[in-house]
């Protein structure tokens, strides 16, 4: 495999919409990937030229035809993404929506009395939904700590809550604020060896544009994603359940058939937008491999972003030519630490006696684009374990540049040398 060089770097950015300037702002970098990631110009293309089709799925003429080929042929093309040889995908509302129907239809047909298990970790996504949805059916919701200091959870904390009676559990694959990746094969092997019949459901909405999915290899029977977060556009979310998550009871047209999971007519061109994405994963494979299996290519592809990533954020973190990183800057904190293997692609910092809006400001005011995250309903799970009212979330992506880090940690620098002034 070969890195993502300067020149393939190039061509990388060449695909995707507004890579160095903001419609609305003009010139500046994109360092807020994690609250959704540049979208490829292919998906733009797509997205027209089905929305301009009248006709529906279903009916019995050319067209419409050629719509239930095209969703087809989208399916087929996530489960070689993801690696998934059984089970469907199906699209819905939204990534958080689709968390929330596969984690309902999981409690309402586990056993009266039974365990949900989740983590402190989650996204709200997930844990609302789990929290919810065991009281209604009469279940206990048991929670698994996560690590203040790493920012992530283990098997063995899962382990250390698992009981024969838990039937549902849920794992976030990649925290949108620490930036820490979980080990979900490792999670659903300390889960599934006491609780064999389990049924898992994991969020992998901000882990999907960092490197590889393997659903296969996870042993789970859900997965969620959002496909804004990785190159394509907002409107609608995946789901990938497992066969045996597919026959359970859930919410259907009465006759319908009983594996059918999606409500009214779909938008053919959210299908065919994923077809968008994966074919750009397969370009980039061809780029950095010489590997002709589909499949091998989209492997060497997570493989070169997880790789590109890493440079990016070592780059941040330690520092880059003359200029310092984040970790030499004086009253700068690193949420999870300088050196965390479970990082993947963002980097949350705290500048001591700043609000964090206010760095975000600063920086946006020299076209450097990150975020606030607050102790609010979707991050206080984290922050106010660490006694933080705020922090900034940095997120990169695999088209971003070290340059793009340079420009990024010099304008902090000055930020912060104006604050101990």
């Amino acid at each position: 495999m070969t890195d993502i060089t300067p020149d393939l770097l190039e061509k990388i950015r060449s695909r995707f919409h507004h890579v160095e300037e903001c419609p609305y702002q003009g010139p500046r970098i994109f360092f807020e990937n994690a609250g959704g990631a540049l979208t490829l110009k292919s998906v733009v293309e797509t997205s027209a030229k089905f929305a301009a089709i009248p006709d529906n799925q279903g009916r019995d003429n050319p067209a419409s035809h050629a719509l239930v080929e095209v969703i087809n042929r989208a399916k087929a093309d996530m489960a070689v993404l993801m690696n998934a040889s059984s089970g469907q995908f199906f699209v819905g509302e939204s990534g958080t929506e689709l968390l929330f129907r596969m984690i309902r239809t999981a409690c309402v047909n586990a056993p009266k009395g039974a365990k949900v298990l989740g983590s402190s970790l989650e996204h709200p996504a997930s844990r609302s939904a789990a929290r919810r949805w065991a009281e209604i059916a009469g279940l206990d919701y048991v929670n698994v700590k996560h690590d203040d200091t790493t920012g992530t959870v283990t098997a063995e904390a899962y382990a250390a809550h698992v009981t024969p009676d838990v039937a549902v559990a849920t794992i976030l694959h990649t925290s949108p604020v620490t930036g820490m990746g979980v080990d979900v094969a490792a999670v659903a092997a300390a889960i599934r060896k006491v609780a064999p019949d389990c049924v898992i459901i994991v969020d992998g909405i901000q882990h999907a544009a960092h490197g590889q999915l393997d659903i296969d290899s996870y042993g789970v029977d859900g997965y969620a994603i959002s496909p804004y977060k990785v190159f394509s556009r907002h409107g609608y979310g995946v789901a990938w359940i497992s066969d045996r998550l597919s026959l359970l009871p859930h919410d259907m047209l009465i006759d319908a058939p009983v594996k059918g999971w999606e409500f009214g007519t779909r938008d053919t061109g959210a299908y065919a937008t994923m077809s968008d994405v994966v074919a750009y994963f397969d370009w980039l494979g061809s780029e950095v491999s010489q590997e002709t299996d589909r499949r091998r290519r989209i492997e060497a592809a997570g493989q070169a972003i997880h790789a590109h990533e890493k440079r990016l954020t070592d780059a941040m973190i330690h520092g880059t030519g003359n200029i310092k990183g984040l970790k030499e800057m004086e009253n700068v904190t690193i949420i999870g630490g300088a050196d965390n293997p479970a990082r993947e692609g963002l980097v949350s910092i705290v500048v001591k006696d700043m609000p964090s809006p206010d760095v975000v400001a600063r920086l946006n005011e020299q076209g450097i684009r990150t975020h606030t995250r607050k102790a609010d309903h979707y991050s206080r799970n984290i922050l106010d374990p660490l006694g933080l009212p705020d922090c900034i979330r940095v997120s990169i992506c695999h088209y971003n540049s070290e340059r793009e880090v340079s420009q990024f940690l010099a304008a902090l620098e000055g930020i912060v040398c104006r604050v101990n002034a």
